[in-house]
């Protein structure tokens, strides 16, 4: 495992967003699939890119980034890392767009430099899943909330333990276009939440599937765990692993 050094990208009125380190899992075999994988709210890319690294997956390289710090509403405006801020972990919440958009630029740019012939993907848990699944929309829309390109072609994303954000404007993205919806519908996506999840809750997983479902996002998987509260387990971890296997078509060959 290595790592890079804090970065900056462009953010909120054009000023520039300190990012923390970087944490890059190489892959241990034949490199197919790079991925991009996002904490949650006051946490660090270390913590996730060591337990990614000890994942039977050889050919999928994690790019583990930390996200800036900033005041968060949710904490009265304590700053912690944060991809955007957010004053409520749910659908209801207000959408902080530059904030989103910002953090979806960076992960982009993570991710422009791979090989052509490598699968690209982004995961997280939480906010970072929150991010992702923010991510997932611009990819399909073909464009950011700001009408910026979108840079990159995405095969896979993954949300664990988080929820969708922009939800009551999704559906008549996909719709202004063909692309965007033939964009949407052929994205793999999965969506994995404990019953028991007392941050953001189960009923938050379930409506945030049924948007993405009802704005064309057809390829996608929902799995639920019983009991599950707002963390990760080796079983969730595990169908994660087979289900990237499975859609990213890795061979994992060492």
């Amino acid at each position: 495992m290595s790592y890079y050094g804090s970065s900056s990208s462009g953010g909120r009125g054009g000023q520039r967003v300190e990012y923390g380190r970087t944490y890059v899992v190489r892959p241990k075999g034949r490199h197919q699939a790079t991925i991009v994988w996002l904490h949650g709210l006051g946490d660090n890319g270390a913590s996730w890119s060591q337990l990614l690294d000890s994942l039977s997956l050889p050919n999928i390289k994690w790019i583990c980034p930390t996200a800036a710090t900033q005041p968060v509403t949710a904490f009265g405006g304590f700053p912690c890392t944060a991809w955007f801020d957010v004053e409520d972990t749910s659908v209801d919440g207000r959408d902080d767009i530059e904030g989103l958009d910002a953090s979806a630029a960076h992960i982009a740019n993570l991710l422009s430099s791979e090989p052509p012939d490598v699968k690209l993907g982004i995961g997280g848990f939480s906010m970072g899943a929150a991010a992702s699944l923010y991510s997932a929309a611009c990819y399909a829309h073909g464009k950011f909330a700001s009408g910026i390109p979108y840079p990159i072609t995405l095969s896979a994303v993954i949300s664990l333990s988080g929820w969708l954000p922009c939800s009551r404007t999704l559906r008549g993205k996909m719709e202004s276009s063909h692309i965007a919806a033939r964009r949407a519908a052929s994205l793999p996506i999965l969506l994995s939440h404990g019953r028991a999840d007392e941050v953001v809750s189960y009923r938050n997983a379930e409506r945030s599937s049924d948007t993405l479902r009802s704005s064309g996002f057809l390829y996608l998987h929902f799995k639920s765990y019983n009991g599950l509260g707002h963390y990760t387990i080796p079983e969730e971890m595990d169908d994660v692993g087979k289900w990237l296997s499975s859609r990213l078509g890795l061979d994992r060959s060492r």
